[in-house]
C-alpha cells in the first residue's frame, strides 16, 4: 500500500438513469420545486430552449457525493485511524442540460495527494448516453484524524 489510501490516476466511475422519480424526490427533499425540475408544460413549451424538463444541478452534486463514497470505501482499513469526509467541491460547471429519462456515466478521477495535509483533489466528467460531456467538477477529500 502506499504511503496515502489514494494515488494519482486512481478512479471510479457511476451509472444512474435520471428518472422521473429521482428529480420528485430530489424537489422534494430540497424544496426546490423550480418549473425547470416540475412544470413539464413550461420547459415544452415554445418560450423554453429547452424540449422539456431538466435535472437540478444538485443532483448530480449529490451522485458525484456517491462516487467519493465509492472510492473510499474500497481501500481497506479506511476508517482505522482518520475518517474520510468531503471539504467540498469546485469549478463545477453545467455544460449541457440533463433531461429525466437520460443515463448519465460519473467519472471521478485521482488528480494530486497530498499526504501533509491529508488531501486528495480529483476531477469528475459527467456523460449522458449520447457521450456528451454535461458536468465537470472537482471535489477535495480529506482525512481527519481523532485528534482534530
Amino acid at each position: 500500500m502506499s504511503s496515502f489510501y489514494l494515488k494519482p490516476g486512481d478512479e471510479v466511475t457511476l451509472q444512474r438513469d435520471v428518472t422521473e422519480a429521482a428529480v420528485s424526490a430530489f424537489a422534494e427533499l430540497s424544496g426546490d420545486h423550480s418549473p425547470n425540475h416540475v412544470n413539464e408544460d413550461v420547459m415544452a413549451g415554445e418560450a423554453s430552449a429547452y424540449s422539456g424538463r431538466i435535472a437540478h444541478g444538485a443532483l448530480l452534486v449529490a451522485y458525484m457525493s456517491a462516487c467519493s463514497t465509492k472510492i473510499v470505501e474500497r481501500v481497506p482499513g479506511v476508517r482505522a485511524t482518520e475518517t474520510p469526509v468531503s471539504l467540498g467541491y469546485d469549478r463545477i460547471r453545467y455544460l449541457k442540460p440533463v433531461y429525466i429519462g437520460d443515463s448519465i456515466e460519473l467519472r471521478y478521477k485521482v488528480r494530486t495527494v497530498d499526504a501533509e495535509t491529508r488531501r486528495a483533489l480529483s476531477g469528475i466528467e459527467i456523460t449522458n448516453q449520447k457521450g456528451e460531456l454535461v458536468c465537470v467538477g472537482e471535489h477535495i477529500l480529506k482525512w481527519v484524524s481523532p485528534q482534530v
